[in-house]
């Protein structure tokens, strides 16, 4: 049974058609698939469908295909990884759907580009990382603003080589909620760093992970 209607392919074809690269959605799953690693793996194919000269997809098992675990560098399932013609570092765990599926579509039209929307202020700023950070934001599917939360950490991951950027969907990961403390959503995580809570708008995003990165030395 398809996932998506034919009224959201069109739109996503639409969507995909001036994309000037082609990416990979490479999606990690196991035989015995995990609780949505079957729809993330569906899903990711459906959108490939809509636009085949656009979108790849090389589905892994996360028991078995060690070289492609260790190469993108995958922790948990299910997982996609969107490759272009670099790894920018950009991932999701857990499925794509509900508002996240414009996260999904999103990366996939960054990745194409290789390129990131950022203003110059906030590029400037970004120059202040000095260092390797990973970025891990926790979300909902049915939290609106969390998509936006994804998308500039996302475009974080396009703008330094050192930053990478996940989204991690929490009813899948109740663990990792629980770790970090996640008792709202959009939460961002800056792994050995801090955290934030909200949604921000893009100046305000940069400057709070730059402040935290830094201890508010800039």
């Amino acid at each position: 049974m398809a996932l998506l209607s034919e009224d959201i392919k069109k739109q996503i074809k639409t969507q995909l058609a001036d994309n000037p690269k082609p990416i990979t959605l490479h999606v990690f799953t196991q035989e015995l698939e995990c609780r949505d690693c079957r729809e993330n793996r569906v899903l990711a194919k459906e959108v490939a469908q809509c636009a085949p000269d656009k979108v790849k997809v090389e589905v892994h098992d996360f028991v078995t295909a060690k070289e492609a675990v260790a190469k993108f560098k995958i922790e948990q399932i299910p997982a996609l990884a969107v490759i272009g013609e670099k790894d920018y570092g950009i991932r999701f765990y857990g499925i794509t759907s509900g508002y996240e599926f414009a996260s999904l579509l999103n990366a996939i039209k960054s990745v194409s580009k290789g390129r990131t929307e950022f203003s110059k202020i906030s590029l400037a700023k970004l120059g202040a990382i000095t260092n390797p950070l990973h970025i891990k934001v926790f979300v909902t599917l049915t939290c609106p603003d969390c998509p936006g939360a994804v998308r500039l950490a996302h475009q974080l991951a396009i703008a330094s080589p050192l930053i990478q950027a996940d989204m991690i969907e929490v009813s899948q990961f109740p663990h990792l909620a629980i770790r970090e403390q996640v008792t709202g959503v959009p939460k961002t995580v800056l792994a050995g760093v801090g955290s934030f809570a909200g949604a921000l708008p893009e100046t305000k995003f940069v400057e709070k992970i730059v402040n935290l990165v830094t201890g508010g030395a800039i």
